[in-house]
């Protein structure tokens, strides 16, 4: 047996591998929540295959007292419930770690590792001899590992039985079953190991002022209150949720309570196509509508995208990203799609993006698209990802302004255009780029016929050389007043350092923890992270500011690099590439081991957890 390791409070990860479909998501969540509703900062990943079930799926929870967000890269305990990957679980178990697994059948091919405590429990025994039925046997199996890991790392069971009181609160008979699981892992746990284990939980206050909510739920949640009535898709991973959220949340907000008249429409189109040609249609009509999807669907958006950009007519859209190319990976996280959202269709197009990089984010870029829409007429895309969009993350309570009203930018009431000589879809009166607009129906004097073949400024059919360049050239003046409206970037530059680091979206919460542990071993840097494209002239700033740029992004192809080079003035010779493109979320161990090995190539990291 190891020796004991050190005790570790408050600070280590729980891996957990089960088979999709056996209902562990109930369980994990429970332990998460229970952990953070002791106030102590939390996080968790859910790695799971694109089936339906039967293939394995892992959920990580990384305890952290210092309130860290991202994957930490190695595991100290590991709840190994399922066969096919107990060889592959047990070497991923850190040196000093511990290893739980279902007793019930001998597996002394687990007791190998001799620098790892195995901790056997006869979890299916126990459930075979107190629960009916295969079925209830296989979930509270799982339940019964929560009440294991209770006992083992000190959760306390009464705030574990009151988060079950609230999840099953039109079911209490649900209660008792599952609290009976939680006891017989408990009790066995308590009777037959040293508990708690040298890694354990203690009671903080470090999560009061915070919620736990994935980027999809607090997209939606943010469309609702920008005011969004329309949400058309097409089903894709990891996006779905996106839209049964907008539902649900549709169904609470959005019904007229004397009526009961839905105030909202929720299509599911039979493509994406469909889906994006519906939000361009409610948007040219006056209505706030968006989709959902990921990169498939942009693929398959394209022309439409093109057309709105050239009619310029808003729409939003919300790319959650996932592994590319072709179907690749739906259930993997990946940055993949930026060169595609940035250029999507054919001829000169360019298109804003917005990159939040939490689901805090999700919320407050939500609404910010629908103005940034509305205001410039043109599509806007915010790109999230799968590891945001799907995954559970600690974050600020979101905070509401009452007096918020939508931005609907340059659009014309009945009584302005009365006043009007002459309406002219395509004239930009103020150099800004951009043109007065005005909504079918409200007066036949603003009649324009919206197209996406050539026109003139005056909005009428051209193949005249001069008259369309000068309908593109001022899409580009257009696109000069983007860069002053989108988000500017977040930019750390206290250190004062010549090496920067640039990033973009969920790579965020990683590189906060690498400047901790890169500041640990002696090296300072500044950090910019890129929340929009257009980029603001701070970007340019910040680049030209250092000397060596760290482009820290989630795909192969140095899809960031690129269009810092394509769109900004920086000297190439400055940027050096760290790509982390696995499908699993970036940890900083990844940042710190890349930016030690360029700048102090014969130093080897000290502190730093696996890649």
């Amino acid at each position: 047996m190891p020796a004991t390791p050190a005790p570790h409070v408050n600070d280590f990860t729980i891996k957990i591998a089960t088979v999709n479909g056996t209902g562990s998501a109930s369980a994990n969540t429970l332990l998460m929540k229970s952990i953070f509703r002791s106030g102590i900062p939390v996080m968790g990943k859910n790695y799971f295959p694109s089936n339906i079930q039967g293939l394995p799926t892992w959920y990580e929870i990384r305890i952290t007292r210092d309130g860290y967000v991202a994957r930490a890269g190695k595991v100290d305990i590991m709840v190994a419930m399922n066969a096919e990957t107990y060889a592959r679980d047990a070497r991923e178990v850190a040196p000093g770690g511990y290893l739980v697994y279902d007793s019930t059948w001998p597996r002394p091919a687990l007791l190998k590792r001799e620098d790892v405590t195995v901790l056997g429990v006869p979890l299916a025994k126990m459930c075979n001899e107190n629960f009916n039925g295969v079925r209830t046997r296989i979930l509270m199996k799982n339940i019964c590992y929560a009440g294991v890991l209770a006992a083992l790392l000190d959760l306390d069971l009464a705030r574990i039985r009151e988060l079950l009181a609230e999840t099953y609160a039109k079911k209490p008979q649900l209660v008792e079953s599952n609290m009976k699981a939680i006891q017989l892992g408990y009790d066995y746990a308590r009777a037959n190991f040293s508990c708690p284990l040298a890694l354990h939980v203690a009671p903080m206050d470090k999560t009061s002022g915070h919620i736990l909510i994935d980027g999809n739920t607090a997209a939606a949640l943010g469309c609702v209150f920008a005011g969004a009535t329309v949400g058309a898709w097409y089903p894709i991973t990891p996006s779905t949720s996106l839209m049964d959220a907008f539902k649900s949340f549709g169904e609470r907000l959005r019904v007229d309570k004397d009526t009961g008249r839905k105030n909202f429409a929720f299509i599911q189109a039979e493509d994406e196509l469909s889906a994006i040609g519906m939000v361009i249609g409610a948007m040219w009509n006056g209505a706030r509508a968006f989709t959902a999807t990921s990169g498939p669907g942009i693929s398959l958006m394209n022309e439409f995208l093109g057309l709105a950009y050239y009619a310029e007519v808003p729409a939003v859209i919300f790319d959650i990203q996932r592994v590319g190319p072709s179907t690749g990976m739906p259930t993997r996280t990946q940055q993949c799609d930026l060169l595609l959202a940035a250029y999507a269709s054919h001829g000169d197009t360019r298109h804003v993006c917005l990159y939040p990089s939490n689901p805090e984010e999700c919320f407050y870029m939500a609404v910010q698209a629908f103005d940034l829409a509305e205001r410039l007429q043109t599509p806007v895309m915010v790109l999230s990802d799968l590891d945001i969009g799907m995954n559970d993350w600690m974050c600020r309570d979101l905070k509401w302004d009452d007096s918020y009203r939508p931005d609907r930018g340059k659009m014309l009431s009945k009584e302005e255009i009365l006043k009007l000589e002459k309406f002219h879809r395509f004239v930009d009166k103020d150099g800004d780029g951009i043109t007065a607009r005005t909504l079918p129906g409200v007066h036949p004097k603003a009649a324009y016929f919206t197209r996406g073949s050539g026109h003139t400024k005056f909005g009428t059919y051209t193949e005249d050389s001069a008259e369309y360049q000068e309908v593109l050239d001022r899409l580009m003046v257009k696109w000069g007043t983007a860069k002053k409206l989108v988000p500017r970037a977040v930019i750390d530059a206290t250190a004062g350092s010549k090496v920067g680091l640039v990033s973009i979206g969920s790579c965020d919460g990683a590189i906060h923890e690498a400047m901790d542990l890169l500041k640990q071993q002696g090296v300072t840097v500044d950090y910019m992270r890129v929340r929009a494209f257009p980029f603001s002239e701070d970007v340019e700033r910040f680049l030209e500011a250092h000397e060596t740029l760290f482009v820290i992004e989630q795909n192969r192809d140095a899809q960031l690099r690129s269009l810092l080079t394509l769109e900004t003035g920086v000297d190439k010779k400055k940027l050096r590439s760290l790509l982390h493109y696995d499908g699993l979320p970036i940890s900083s161990a990844f940042i710190v081991e890349g930016v030690l090995a360029e700048l102090h190539p014969q130093a080897k990291p000290k502190g730093a957890a696996r890649a």
